[in-house]
């Protein structure tokens, strides 16, 4: 089932997430997040889920040296990465800490942001009520997130693709619609929604698409959990490598107000 153009092995999380990040895709997509977040000099921006702190140099630069960067995620390793890459960030302090329970009082940011984050945790509603409750009244959260049901694979055969996405959406991520639920659980947490932007980025090349998608581990994680039979399997990255090649999948940054 192993082909060249794609990766078998699972990638160190830290590198994959700075792979992402350096992708023009990347690039687009977390420039239009901080636009829409508005910042101001003096404010305080929260980065929740700020993982190995791709995001948090960008956000210090937006609140000069008179405003607070807070970036907080839940893993330890990902966090000292994340302390190593700001030590010089003076505006940025990393805490370890849980997105549902977040160690902050009542009102204290201005702006916050969740990149790819709310599709992985255990109570996305929960989290986003803990998030308006350290929201200042105006204050404002913008968050990026992909919708799986939309993930589109071109092949010849439609049920292989039909299957494949299934399996995407059933079992690999937590909250795979998380995408399109977003305006409906923001809302109920006590934002208003002025705005939802669908960003859909079309792959053309098996190979990039894999180092986002990687579709060579996810196939044969479908195999093992009956969706896909290894004939299926290989007939199906078979085409994928060799063939024309077309991928996409929807990604709406939703912006709400506290």
């Amino acid at each position: 089932m192993t082909s060249s153009v794609f990766e078998s092995a699972t990638p160190d999380p830290i590198a994959y997430l700075d792979r992402v990040a350096a992708t023009g895709l990347g690039r687009s997509y977390k420039e239009r997040m901080l636009h829409e977040l508005a910042i101001r000099p003096g404010h305080t921006a929260l980065d929740l889920g700020c993982g190995p702190g791709t995001d948090l140099a960008s956000l210090a630069r937006a609140v000069t040296e008179t405003g607070k960067v807070i970036g907080i995620d839940h893993d330890q390793a990902t966090i000292d990465v994340a302390r190593e890459r700001t030590a010089d960030q003076h505006a940025v302090s990393v805490r370890r800490a849980d997105i549902h329970d977040l160690p902050l009082p009542d009102h204290t940011a201005d702006r916050a942001r969740t990149d790819r984050v709310l599709q992985h945790v255990a109570d996305p509603a929960g989290a986003l009520h803990e998030i308006h409750r350290v929201l200042r009244p105006g204050g404002r959260l913008v968050m990026g997130e992909p919708d799986w049901e939309t993930l589109t694979v071109d092949h010849p055969d439609g049920q292989l693709a039909r299957a494949y996405t299934q399996f995407v959406t059933d079992e690999v991520v937590r909250n795979s619609r998380i995408g399109r639920q977003l305006p409906r659980l923001a809302t109920a947490a006590g934002f208003t929604v002025p705005s939802v932007i669908p960003i859909t980025p079309v792959f053309r090349d098996a190979g990039a698409a894999d180092k986002i998608l990687g579709l060579e581990r996810t196939t044969q994680r479908a195999v093992a959990a009956g969706y896909l039979t290894e004939d299926a399997a290989r007939h199906w990255l078979d085409h994928l490598s060799t063939g024309p090649f077309l991928a996409a999948v929807t990604f709406y940054i939703v912006v709400a107000e506290s």
